[in-house]
């Protein structure tokens, strides 16, 4: 009895108790950061989706433009050789070919403008995606317990 009751203080059922609430609260904060992480890891995936479906609609649009200022340069071609008098221009007088030929300049400036616009979209999203890779590659990183890490580590984690 005396053996057991020695076990059984007060001060150990403590301890005891202390160890094992200690242990649940470690438990649940590692499955909070477990969760926290895997939700973090569902946002960066929906973002690059996103991202991705953006650069599909960016390159198709794209395609388009350019076959457009294809048909506007074949008309413009065509235009330019019944101004000349190189083609039969049939009943179209000069005055009418020219405001012709500077509505086709001014669709082509315009395709051209919104050509840049589509390209400086896409360069933003190329820089938000290798941005969200390194946010990524530096949280793996910053994960890993400074004493584990070498000089190299070290400085690759400041560069990123």
């Amino acid at each position: 009895r005396k053996q057991a009751t020695e076990y059984s203080t007060p001060s150990s059922d403590e301890e005891f108790e202390s160890k094992t609430s200690s242990m649940h609260k470690a438990k649940r904060a590692l499955r909070k950061r477990r969760k926290l992480e895997k939700e973090t890891k569902q946002l960066i995936k929906q973002e690059e989706l996103k991202r991705l479906h953006k650069a599909q609609a960016i390159q198709r649009q794209l395609e388009e433009l350019e076959e457009r200022q294809r048909t506007l340069e074949i008309f413009g071609v065509e235009l330019e050789r019944e101004l000349r008098g190189e083609a039969d221009s049939g009943t179209k007088d000069e005055n009418q070919m020219l405001h012709e030929w500077f509505e086709l300049v001014m669709e082509k400036n315009k395709l051209m403008r919104y050509e840049s616009e589509l390209l400086i979209i896409a360069q933003e999203l190329e820089l938000e995606d290798h941005q969200s890779r390194l946010e990524q590659k530096l949280r793996e990183k910053m994960a890993i317990n400074d004493s584990l890490k070498d000089e190299m580590d070290l400085n690759e984690e400041d560069e990123i």
